[in-house]
C-alpha cells in the first residue's frame, strides 16, 4: 500500500480514536472561528512533515512550531484555504500538493476550528519562508511525530488552571499546543506503524 493510500484510508476509518482540542472550556455559545492547516508530507523512502517556526515578533504564538496555515476566508474552503496560506507562508506551490483528504477537526482555546489538510508533496522543494510570518521551514520525519513513545504528556498553570497538552522534541525545537494534537490525532488514525 502506498503513503497516499494508506493515509486515504486512515482518514475515511471510524475507528480511530481522535482528542476532542485543546484542553480549554468551550462554552456550548461560543463561536468558532473556521481554520485550516497543511500536513505537508514529503513523498520519500522516510516520508517527513513539513513544520514552520514563527517569527518572535508575531502577536499571537510568536515562536512556536506550527503548521502552515491560517483562517478560512469567505467563500473557501478548509483545503483551498490551507493551500493558500502554505503558498503564502513558504512558497509552496498549490499544484505541488497531492491532497490525499482532511483529518479529524481541532478546537482550540483561542476560538478556533482547524481543520487539518493532509497532501503529499515532492520532496526537497524549494520552498521560501514569508519573513513577515516564519523565521523557518524545517522537516521532521513522520515516524518520529507519530510515535507514541516521543509524544510526552505535559502539564502547565495558565490563567489559574491545570492545562494538559501533548509536546514532543525534535532536535532543539518543542512541538506542543494544538500542532502537537493534531499529530496526536493523525497517529491515532494511522497507528503507525502498520
Amino acid at each position: 500500500m502506498t503513503l497516499a493510500e494508506r493515509l486515504a484510508a486512515a482518514l475515511t476509518s471510524e475507528s480511530a480514536p481522535a482528542l476532542a482540542g485543546d484542553d480549554h472550556d468551550h462554552p456550548g455559545e461560543l463561536v468558532l472561528t473556521p481554520a485550516a492547516v497543511l500536513v505537508a508530507i514529503t513523498d520519500r523512502p522516510a516520508p517527513g512533515v513539513l513544520l514552520t517556526q514563527r517569527t518572535e515578533t508575531l502577536r499571537r504564538h510568536a515562536g512556536q512550531v506550527a503548521f502552515p496555515g491560517g483562517r478560512v476566508d469567505p467563500g473557501e474552503d478548509a483545503i483551498t484555504a490551507a493551500l493558500r496560506e502554505a503558498e503564502e507562508e513558504i512558497a509552496l506551490p498549490r499544484g505541488a500538493v497531492t491532497v490525499i483528504g482532511t483529518s479529524d477537526p481541532y478546537r482550540t482555546g483561542t476560538g478556533y476550528a482547524i481543520t487539518p489538510v493532509i497532501g503529499i508533496v515532492p520532496p526537497d522543494l524549494p520552498l521560501v519562508a514569508s519573513e513577515a510570518e516564519v523565521a523557518a521551514v524545517f522537516e521532521v520525519p513522520l515516524a518520529f511525530l507519530l510515535d507514541p513513545a516521543n509524544q510526552r504528556a505535559a502539564t502547565a498553570i495558565y490563567q489559574g488552571r491545570a492545562r494538559h497538552y501533548v509536546e514532543m522534541m525534535w532536535n532543539e525545537r518543542r512541538i506542543w499546543g494544538a500542532t502537537a494534537g493534531m499529530i496526536v490525532n493523525l497517529s491515532r488514525r494511522l497507528q503507525w506503524p502498520a
